[in-house]
């Protein structure tokens, strides 16, 4: 499969990019999507929820009614799960979520997102470029000119470049990663998938394996 390569502002630069058929052209696998989007989902909860249970509350331990005869349930102190302001039962105490997830796994679940992206002709390769100074009115320019401004867009690059990131972290729905630092769930999350040159050769060099 080939996409033409496009400049940042979106006119065709006759050249073309060749899209290596075991990464962008495979048989997707839902289950391995589902396995390593849940993993990242999970490993983003911080797991710091934590409800004190009845031996953690700070309150009186007088018993507060005669043992029988009220006609309700029977309460030894203002602890009580019974009682407003009481301990929980089983409530929530701090863990963690991660679960592994083998790593030829997490590759194959990238290997369908990035064959379903091109499936739907959701990719753009557009020549490597730069930007002098950090400003956002720059690259939204160049959003602009690729005709996406009102999608939902992830942007691969093939190095880091500070002043790109620094630029994009201020427009909505959008995101800048690095090729070799791109998830499933980023693929996923996103309409268009803009893939620099030197982005799609490292995308190809590490899930071509």
């Amino acid at each position: 499969m080939e996409l033409g390569i496009l400049s940042i502002t979106g006119n065709d630069t006759g050249r073309k990019a060749a899209l290596n058929d075991a990464v962008f052209a495979i048989e997707p696998n839902d289950h391995v999507i589902w396995l390593d989007v849940k993993q990242y989902l999970a490993n983003q909860r911080q797991g710091t929820h934590k409800a004190k249970t009845k031996n953690e509350i700070h309150r009186t331990t007088k018993k507060l009614m005669k043992q029988k005869g009220t006609g309700g349930a029977r309460r030894g102190s203002l602890k009580s799960p019974l009682v407003r302001g009481g301990g929980r039962v089983f409530g929530p105490v701090p863990r963690d979520y991660f679960f592994k997830v083998n790593h030829k796994t997490k590759q194959l679940a990238r290997k369908s997102a990035l064959s379903y992206k091109a499936k739907e002709n959701n990719i753009l390769v557009i020549e490597d470029f730069n930007i002098d100074t950090v400003g956002t009115k720059q690259y939204l320019s160049i959003l602009k000119g690729l005709n996406i401004t009102d999608n939902k867009n992830l942007v691969l690059l093939g190095a880091h470049n500070e002043n790109i990131y620094l630029s994009s972290r201020n427009v909505q729905r959008n995101q800048v990663l690095l090729a070799n630092d791109v998830n499933t769930y980023a693929i996923l999350n996103a309409q268009k998938l803009v893939v620099t040159e030197s982005a799609l050769k490292a995308l190809t060099e590490v899930l071509a394996k």
